[in-house]
């Protein structure tokens, strides 16, 4: 059997990691005896990577195995950053290459929302209202840009602003594009999310945002979440890292949803 890879500290993930948490989170629970055979290293192996994903929250262990963690809440904000962040920052170059100068955005909350924020920073004269204070943060750094903050209740674990005060916010603007990021796309193209506050006002943004982009990494199809957003009919364009599957790709062409895939590079 191959070498096993170093072993990474805290909430990175080494590359194996990284698939071995992708296949659970489309598969819903793999065996070890599975995870062994497919990446060719031993059993005790793929226990230390289970033992690693699970003390950072984003697997369950099982007999014989690893689940998910859970379908009602979302991973830890501090782990999220690290998940996929290479895959992010391509998605996050390809939308920021379909807005232009001088348009009017919003921006939700999300770690690869933010990476789309890092890569607008080129641009001149963009007009964004967000309710992510990490969005607003990043971005303010433009002098240029007119960044405006939603009012609401702040979440102190990752700086995302929901409420009541944040739909009516939101609710004033008509604005070129909405970029909005997703927990979970379903077999059948519903949008899933983990906290109903959050989704509202996602909600809202699509429903004023004259074209919706929708910013998913590959790990984001077919994942599970508990509550629902809305539809793929709702989104104009999904930027994405890898090509989905079959299922994924009718539901997108039934909507009529534009499918971007970044390049690797």
């Amino acid at each position: 059997m191959a070498d096993p890879e170093p072993e990474n500290v805290g909430l990175k993930m080494n590359s194996r990691q990284q698939k071995i948490l992708q296949l659970v989170q489309q598969q819903g629970f793999v065996s070890i005896d599975t995870l062994s055979q497919t990446f060719d290293v031993t059993p005790q192996t793929i226990r230390r990577d289970i033992n690693d994903l699970c003390d950072q929250q984003l697997l369950k262990r099982h007999h014989g195995g690893a689940g998910l963690s859970s379908s009602v809440e979302n991973e830890e904000y501090a782990a999220r950053q690290v998940m996929f962040q290479e895959e992010k920052r391509s998605i996050a170059k390809l939308v920021a290459s379909h807005i232009p100068d001088r348009a009017s955005i919003f921006i939700n909350i999300g770690t690869t929302t933010e990476e789309v924020a890092k890569a607008l920073q080129g641009h001149t004269d963009l007009r964004v209202i967000t309710n992510n204070l990490h969005v607003a943060s990043i971005l303010s750094a433009n002098p240029s840009f007119e960044v405006i903050v939603a009012g609401g209740l702040v979440r102190q674990r990752d700086g995302g602003i929901t409420g009541e005060a944040t739909i009516d916010f939101i609710s004033q603007f008509r604005v070129d594009f909405g970029i909005i990021g997703i927990s979970g796309i379903d077999e059948d193209g519903t949008l899933l999310d983990f906290d109903y506050r959050e989704v509202r006002v996602a909600q809202a943004i699509i429903e004023h945002s004259r074209r919706v982009f929708l910013v998913a990494d590959h790990s984001k199809f077919d994942r599970r979440a508990l509550v629902r957003l809305g539809h793929l009919t709702g989104i104009d364009d999904l930027f994405s890292d890898k090509v989905p599957a079959d299922h994924i790709r009718t539901a997108l062409a039934e909507a009529k949803v534009s499918l971007h895939i970044a390049s690797a590079n």
